[in-house]
């Protein structure tokens, strides 16, 4: 198993690639405290988990990311319950719907870069302390999007963010080197999410044949791709990655 005993916090873990990243993690013998602010799903994932693992390894916590008092009840509550973090998956993201940038008000504006951008900051401000005194490094993932590097048109403000995500990746990562904290994004194309219907402007077949076919490989990404992504670079198997934002996007950004 290559996360035994690991202690990983996932934020948006209670549907989409949140989920899949949990339930991958939790099979091969992490420990998990699924963070969301959709209480409801939150707590399916973690009574899914704990159905296929015995003892149980999973909790939920009801989190809204863009809260400083509420990132810093979350790293209190995972604590509590398994006693120390070794990962970080910022994983909880929103967007506005695909639409003329002057359409997307600033109320919008503003919540997209709290949750995308800000909940990256406030994460950091609580776990990298836990981090430093447990003394053995860690590992942060940051959920940005193949948005950050070839942008599509009508989501110009999640662009932005997810731009913002992959170079905040950077600069966390070399700052945090020299204390062996891993800090790596994931670059997704477009999937089958709670989000594809805001992403496309709409959900309708002709929409969702549009975006495969700007997909070299034909096909959205799956919660079981990321899964499998953030797993190799959560694992010792990635133990010489930081600062990477690996595009996993069936070569979309080519």
């Amino acid at each position: 198993m290559r996360l035994k005993d690991k202690v990983a916090i996932v934020t948006g873990g209670g549907s989409g690639f949140g989920e899949g990243i949990a339930k991958r993690f939790a099979d091969e013998g992490a420990k998990l405290v699924i963070a969301d602010i959709a209480k409801e799903g939150g707590m399916r994932v973690c009574a899914e988990i704990d159905a296929k693992h015995r003892p149980a390894t999973a909790c939920f916590k009801e989190t809204d990311v863009a809260s400083d008092a509420s990132v810093a009840a979350l790293v209190a509550a995972a604590l509590d319950y398994h006693g120390r973090i070794d990962i970080l998956i910022n994983n909880a993201g929103i967007t506005h719907r695909n639409r003329p940038m002057l359409e997307v008000d600033e109320a919008e504006f503003d919540r997209i870069f709290a949750v995308n951008v800000k909940a990256i900051y406030l994460a950091a401000r609580h776990v990298l302390p836990v981090f430093r005194r447990q003394g053995s490094g860690g590992v942060i993932i940051n959920t940005a999007s193949t948005a950050g590097i070839r942008p599509r048109p009508g989501l110009a403000w999640y662009n932005g963010s997810k731009g913002a995500a992959i170079s905040l990746t950077k600069a966390m990562a070399i700052e945090l080197a020299p204390e062996n904290i891993r800090v790596n994004a994931l670059c997704p194309v477009a999937g089958e999410t709670p989000l594809l219907g805001q992403f496309m402007g709409s959900d309708t077949p002709e929409l969702r044949e549009k975006f495969r076919q700007s997909v070299p490989l034909g096909r959205l990404a799956t919660p079981q791709d990321i899964a499998n992504a953030a797993l190799y670079l959560a694992s010792d198997e990635g133990a010489f990655l930081t600062g990477v934002a690996l595009e996993v996007d069936g070569g979309r950004c080519i």
